[in-house]
């Protein structure tokens, strides 16, 4: 019998493949579970539509990425803490507050999990912060760090 999964399976397959498997299994243990639905053509056509619809998504949502990331490209953040001797911040400057920096003042909200400058920003001077914004797409921004 021929059914389409719903949710991933270990040893079956992903969710959205259509599989051929034996009748009693089908009908005894997936189609139960709500794991699979029979490969009818109505559900066919619907897991079609589905695939369709997210290949749009992704289109759309990469389409955005690589628009935020030309804004971005020109950004230069500048941030103010408070240093000892020799440049060194009391403290340090983490992804968290460059986000909320960027939020402030050009309203691009941007999540911190997707910063990537090694540890946290520990001296005044200008550094560069890559951004990942989706699969292949980055962006470098300019943070400068003046001494309060």
């Amino acid at each position: 019998m021929k059914v389409i999964l719903k949710q991933d399976i270990r040893a079956l397959g992903r969710k959205g493949d259509m599989k051929e498997v034996a009748d009693g299994y089908a009908r005894n243990f997936l189609i139960p579970k709500n794991l699979a639905v029979e490969a009818t053509p109505a559900n066919i056509k619907v897991l079609n539509d589905q695939k369709a619809s997210m290949v749009r998504k992704e289109l759309q949502d990469e389409a955005e990425a690589r628009e935020l990331a030309e804004k971005l490209k020109d950004l230069k953040v500048t941030m103010k803490a408070k240093s000892g001797e020799g440049g060194r911040l009391f403290g340090s400057i983490t992804a968290k507050d460059i986000a909320e920096a960027i939020q402030k003042h050009s309203h691009y909200e941007l999540d911190k999990r997707k910063f990537e400058f090694g540890d946290a920003i520990k001296s005044v001077g200008v550094h560069q912060v890559k951004i990942h914004l989706y699969k292949n797409i980055t962006a470098t921004i300019s943070v400068n760090v003046e001494a309060e």
